[in-house]
């Protein structure tokens, strides 16, 4: 535990500090963390340069701290999801909640509803709304008897998804003075994105990661089978629902801020579980860690690929997690043979 934790915890303050080094305008990698020294107030550090000081703190560093936050976010909600369902092709964005909080999202800015009452919270909550429907939808389509229970809810994630995106079509098609805004749910991105998006998504994500590592034992006792579960005291009902709702929270609050990223939430909970186990009281942590970095990795290739224009950070995730889930089903399939 302490190796893992350790090692990525390194690895995560690497990663964000190669981030925030990164960009169009040089600044010293020294210069950098005497900025954030001088602006949290935990060293003087006199003759710094303004200008330097107010792009690496407004801009690189929220932007930063966001996409590491929302990838914690994908990680630990995929963890969750696999680990309620027994399926380890389970994440947010394949069982649709992601296209399903998009849509919810969308329908805020389309409608403006709700903006008077919520305000900045107004995202977050129809996306949520969003997430819920649509996991619902996914529980019942799956929930079919001709099929494996692994196999059903792929296959209704599938559908639930191609529905909530030909909802985001339409919406594009009868909201063209929104098109800039509903493009960037479909791709994903983190531009113009500052400290107030990370007020906003800290307390859904801190609140969602607490329940589940809360229950993270009881979690651990699905994997011997929901009548074993019962045997052990488990509610599994009452867990379940509260669980998916808490891992939907999540991936709603990182939706409302980035749009839909895709594969983060299938790769990193696997990968941690082939090299940590698949206690959940270590592998969420671990995995929210894990996650986070990968996506601040994938943003920096984003940001550089084609500088100085930036590349949809789903494009990238989708580059690394398709053939990572072309891997995976093979295994299953042939596994089921």
């Amino acid at each position: 535990m302490f190796f893992w934790s350790g090692g990525l915890f390194l690895a995560l303050l690497f990663s964000i500090s190669f981030g925030v080094f990164l960009g169009s305008t040089d600044v010293g990698f020294w210069t950098v963390w005497k900025i954030v020294l001088r602006e949290t107030g935990l060293m003087a550090c006199p003759g710094l340069d303004e200008a330097d000081a107010a792009i690496i703190w407004q801009l690189r560093l929220p932007r930063v701290l966001l996409v590491g936050l929302v990838g914690a976010i994908l990680a630990t909600a995929g963890t969750v999801y696999q680990g309620l369902l027994k399926n380890h092709l389970a994440d947010p964005y394949i069982l649709g909640v992601s296209s399903g909080a998009a849509v919810g999202a969308v329908l805020a800015i389309v409608t403006g509803w709700g903006t008077a009452v919520f305000f900045n919270w107004t995202l977050p909550l129809f996306a949520f709304v969003g997430a819920c429907l649509a996991l619902f939808l996914v529980l019942r389509l799956g929930n079919g008897r001709g099929a494996s229970q692994a196999t059903a809810l792929i296959l209704a994630g599938v559908v639930v998804q191609a529905f909530f995106s030909a909802l985001l079509t339409l919406a594009i098609s009868l909201s063209p003075d929104e098109l800039q805004r509903i493009q960037f749910w479909l791709m994903g991105s983190f531009s113009f994105r500052g400290w107030q998006h990370i007020g906003v998504v800290l307390p859904f994500f801190l609140a969602g990661f607490l329940i589940c590592w809360w229950f993270a034992q009881e979690l651990n006792l699905f994997a011997l089978g929901e009548r074993s579960a019962v045997h052990l005291g488990v509610h599994v009902e009452k867990l379940r629902v509260g669980l998916l709702i808490a891992a939907s929270l999540m991936t709603s609050a990182a939706v409302a801020v980035s749009g839909m990223i895709g594969f983060v939430g299938l790769i990193i909970p696997h990968v941690m579980r082939m090299l940590t186990g698949a206690d959940h009281r270590l592998l969420l942590p671990l995995s929210a860690l894990a996650g986070a970095s990968f996506l601040i990795w994938a943003d920096i290739f984003a940001r550089i690929l084609l500088a100085p224009a930036e590349l949809p950070i789903g494009v990238i995730t989708a580059f690394v997690g398709a053939p990572f889930f072309a891997g995976i089903l093979r295994k299953y399939l042939k596994g089921r043979a």
